[in-house]
């Protein structure tokens, strides 16, 4: 018995609940560097400030995977997990901007981030869970969509507040703007409620429902234990060791554009490195709108990107994506008007939506179901390594190789995704031979 495909608004209501996730992540990316350099941070500590995001995502998303995989109760397996993130990351959100101090915003950073984990995760392994393998990339574009409509909000809020709406985007030293702070509110009330949306539209199947798509015998589940967790791990899947590769380059070159781009924005091309100044302000105004315009395309690519991988391969896509993605961010080098910076998101959108998409369609296919969750929160595993790699170097090549040149750093995140778009020839999708079969099968009827 195969899982039956689900309409368009049924994944429509499975996904909404991203769009608040990824408002909190956005508002994060965009904005925790602006709020470490308010409060005094120095150019060289911002990678280890942020080294508490990777950190959280690395211990949180295996566990979560692995207890949501053994839980059913009244809300279902997956959905106590995005409820209980929700609660918690919309508190920390209400919280971090009004931070007095660097070290209270760090700590805020960890909590906020560990709670998006605890919402996130289960969101991955719910497309896995609830849908049959031929419209899996279909489910990952339409998360793809929703992360990319809740960044783009969430990245050109503060502008917007400033330039539509009279909101202050500048504030007395050490004290966060107006306009992040009303940001911040509002990306808790977002979250939230998206969450609770797809909580209530959203069913899922039971444990003996899921025996019978998977044609095996219900078994009653072992008790968590740390051995099987390391077995499990040890019985990695060969397509999800080819991918991890793929994710580890990628990863890093988008921690050094998330951690740099402020920074190398306002002082490469806006000329002033005082957080306090309103130029500097309107610089980071300005970058907040360009991770809006590159969420933008990514949210447009969400729907392209499975039309042009029916049509060739999912393989060619997201190595074409990452291609243009990573000449895109390398090349930010090269530009003094702030303007042309919106050219660069267009191909850092485009490789964005691919990397939200095409590693997970192709790693579902792989991938045990009733271990779905745990090996979902383990492929986090190669998200959160390069980022906690980056954190630890980029500081010291950007001192002491770059000569404080924030760019130089964005520019070598620019190579290591051209080399992760070559690595993926390397990568055995298991999964797509049986779709285009299943595609030609339903053509010929």
């Amino acid at each position: 018995m195969q899982k039956p495909r689900l309409s368009f608004w049924q994944i429509w209501n499975m996904s909404f609940g991203f769009m608040g996730i990824q408002f909190g992540f956005g508002l994060q990316n965009a904005n925790v560097s602006r709020i470490f350099e308010t409060l005094g941070a120095s150019i060289d500590q911002i990678p280890i400030l942020w080294i508490a995001a990777p950190l959280t995502g690395l211990l949180i998303q295996p566990i979560v995977g692995y207890f949501s995989d053994r839980t059913w109760n009244g809300l279902g397996r997956r959905r106590p997990y995005f409820l209980l993130g929700a609660i918690l990351s919309s508190l920390a959100l209400i919280i971090m901007p009004y931070s007095p101090y660097l070290w209270v915003a760090a700590g805020m950073l960890w909590i906020l981030d560990a709670s998006i984990n605890i919402s996130m995760e289960p969101f991955r392994a719910l497309v896995a869970d609830n849908l049959p393998s031929e419209q899996r990339t279909q489910g990952f574009a339409v998360q793809t969509f929703f992360i990319g409509v809740g960044s783009v909000v969430a990245s050109a809020m503060p502008y917007l507040l400033t330039n539509v709406f009279g909101v202050a985007n500048t504030a007395p030293a050490g004290e966060v703007p107006p306009s992040v702070k009303i940001s911040f509110l509002c990306g808790a009330v977002v979250f939230l409620s998206s969450i609770i949306w797809t909580v209530m539209k959203t069913r899922e199947y039971s444990p003996q429902e899921m025996a019978v798509f998977d044609n095996v015998k219900l078994e009653t589940e072992p008790k968590a234990s740390l051995k099987d967790m390391f077995c499990d791990l040890k019985a990695m899947p060969k397509t999800m060791m080819q991918l991890a590769v793929v994710q580890f380059f990628s990863w890093f070159a988008l921690f050094a554009m998330w951690i740099y781009t402020t920074s190398a924005v306002t002082s490469q091309i806006y000329g002033t490195t005082d957080a306090s100044s309103e130029l500097y302000n309107q610089g980071a105004d300005w970058v907040g709108l360009c991770f809006a315009m590159y969420n933008g395309i990514s949210a447009l690519a969400a729907f392209f990107l499975p039309w042009l991988a029916s049509r060739t391969s999912r393989k060619f896509v997201h190595s074409l994506s990452l291609v243009i993605g990573g000449v895109s961010l390398a090349s930010f080098t090269l530009i003094q008007n702030p303007t042309m910076l919106m050219v660069n998101m267009v191909g850092i959108g485009l490789a964005w939506a691919s990397i939200l998409c095409m590693p997970y369609a192709i790693l579902a296919g792989a991938l045990p179901a009733r271990k779905m969750g745990f090996y979902m929160g383990v492929f986090n595993f190669f998200i959160v390594l390069p980022q906690i790699l980056a954190a630890g170097v980029l500081g010291f090549f950007t001192r002491a190789l770059f000569g404080g040149n924030t760019m130089m750093a964005i520019m070598l995140g620019g190579g290591a995704m051209i080399l992760a778009g070559l690595l993926v020839y390397f990568v055995q999708d298991q999964d797509e031979p049986n779709i285009a079969s299943e595609r030609q099968t339903v053509a010929a009827h």
